[in-house]
């Protein structure tokens, strides 16, 4: 039972490096140099998980728009200012400034993938460990 939860936690941890952290880390990599503004923070939330939003002039008009998963400064509190980036041609897409780079999200993806590696490894241990034993 024990090895099946390990097993689980594993892919579990494995999928979440591979198909939400890296993408995340690569998305707001793309928003490095796109166009910058003063935004409010309209809620705050778990921001690393995308349920920030914040308001901010774009073109000439209003723009509130959710941060993306990977995002920093969930610890905010509402109506904080802070800078984003955004596309040009699509305002929607944007990011805090502070967190273009990727880090947060790619240390994050890194530090899922290293958790997935351990608990994919110790069902092999355990049963060499189990073969190991039946030979004696």
């Amino acid at each position: 039972m024990a090895l099946l939860l390990s097993l689980s936690l594993g892919l579990l941890l494995g999928a979440l490096s591979a198909l939400v952290m890296f993408p995340a880390a690569e998305h707001l990599r793309s928003l490095q140099g796109g166009e910058r503004a003063q935004a409010t923070l309209q809620t705050s939330g778990s921001c690393m998980a995308g349920q920030c939003e914040v308001k901010f002039e774009a073109a000439g008009r209003t723009v509130v728009a959710d941060l993306p998963v990977g995002s920093g400064g969930g610890k905010e509190p509402v109506g904080a200012s802070l800078t984003v980036q955004y596309e040009a041609d699509d305002p929607q897409v944007v990011a805090r400034e502070a967190d273009v780079g990727g880090g947060g999200a790619a240390l994050l993806a890194w530090m899922s993938g290293g958790g997935a590696l351990l608990f994919l490894t110790l069902p092999v241990v355990a049963a060499i460990v189990l073969a190991r034993q039946r030979r004696l």
